[in-house]
């Protein structure tokens, strides 16, 4: 597997870090994370497809880029795979098309040919797209024993509206999954959060998907004022800064989920995920030191999957909310991740509304909130 990374720069493409590339490198895929406005450029997409006139072109708008230790803002982040053993589909739908996000994972899912597939990469749309109601319709057609990681796009703290594209200018509503196919990929993955649960549990009483309207039979946007105090005048972004731990007792998991926005006439909160009735959850609160451990423990974990074999390319997607918690020390977050790994593997990511991955090597693909989520990928010869 040969990777290249780039930055655009004043309309320019501008290599930034190469595995071993080859003379002859032919990018069969480009991921391209980018500050909204910038990536729908139609001269910056004229030149993408001139620039790699061979390649699926994965485009996702962010709330912030990364690339190896480094966290941009307002930039675009380019990243191009060339794999030798392993082949690729790519497929594209429109939220606006379906019913609601259980039905568009659904019929995404069975665009896909279950012969030699080996993983999936799912890209969605974060403003208009229920993520736990498309994961759990996209898991309906594939078999848990195929790893999906991905993510929901970002709209910076702005939490308007999001785009993604695939192939073509980024629009909003979109969602694109790419198969990869072939029995020499190796995949690893890992979602860690590090935060810290406080106050007494408390029971989600009236909900709707993932609209939340009461917590112990009170109005919920009261609640949440009252346990955020000073930060209130701050909503919806100052949410960010405590997320909800969901209990699910049956498996024994627990499903963060975080504010997407606010709903003033309903008095509601909207979250990423469903936020089910009649369960049981807690506030969070941010360990700075935990937050940071974890970006490291999630890389070593999703290393382990493919060990003695060091991965060649990493997916960083982390959630907007631990780049707002860990604000000027977000550089250690990054290194962090860098320096767990090999030093050879080329990194890139972006800070999303919601990380797609498995809970574990057995279980089948969730939504996440407030996580670091770590997708490691190798191909042996």
């Amino acid at each position: 597997m040969y990777i290249s990374s780039y930055r655009y720069e004043n309309g320019i493409i501008i290599p930034q870090y190469s595995n071993q590339l080859k003379s002859d490198f032919v990018a069969q895929l480009v991921l391209v994370f980018g500050q909204k406005q910038l990536i729908v450029d139609s001269i910056f997409n004229e030149q993408l497809k001139a620039y790699f006139p061979n390649a699926i072109i994965a485009l996702t708008s962010t709330s912030g880029e990364i690339i190896q230790e480094t966290v941009c803002d307002n930039s675009i982040v380019i990243t191009a795979l060339c794999m030798e053993r392993t082949t690729l589909q790519a497929y594209r739908i429109s939220i606006r098309d379906y019913s609601d996000s259980y039905a568009a994972g659904f019929s995404l899912s069975k665009y896909f040919a279950t012969k030699d597939l080996a993983y999936i990469m799912l890209l969605s749309d974060g403003s208009l797209v229920n993520g736990s109601l498309l994961i759990k319709g996209f898991n309906e057609n594939i078999d848990s024993r195929i790893p999906i990681t991905g993510g929901l796009a970002g709209d910076g703290t702005n939490f308007n509206d999001t785009v993604v594209g695939l192939n073509n200018i980024p629009s909003e509503g979109e969602i694109i999954a790419i198969g990869f196919y072939g029995d020499a990929l190796r995949i690893g993955h890992a979602s860690i959060g590090g935060w810290e649960m406080f106050g007494p549990k408390k029971t989600i009483t009236k909900s709707d998907g993932n609209i939340l309207y009461e917590i112990d039979h009170k109005n919920t946007l009261e609640v949440y004022k009252e346990y955020l105090g000073k930060y209130a005048a701050d909503l919806p972004s100052a949410a960010l800064l405590f997320p909800l731990s969901i209990q699910n007792e049956i498996k024994n998991q627990e499903l963060v989920r975080t504010i997407l926005r606010i709903d003033n006439e309903k008095d509601s909160l909207i979250f990423a995920g469903d936020v089910p009735m009649n369960t049981s959850f807690r506030f969070m609160k941010a360990n700075f030191d935990k937050l940071i451990d974890a970006a490291s423990n999630a890389a070593i974990l999703a290393s382990t999957f493919h060990a003695p074999i060091q991965p060649q390319y990493v997916l960083r997607i982390s959630c907007v909310g631990r780049k707002i918690i860990l604000n000027n020390r977000i550089d250690e977050e990054v290194e962090a991740v860098v320096d767990s790994l090999n030093k050879n593997s080329i990194v890139s990511g972006f800070y999303s509304y919601g990380e797609l991955s498995p809970f574990n090597q057995s279980s089948s693909c969730q939504l996440h909130n407030q996580t670091i989520t770590i997708t490691t990928f190798a191909e042996i010869e």
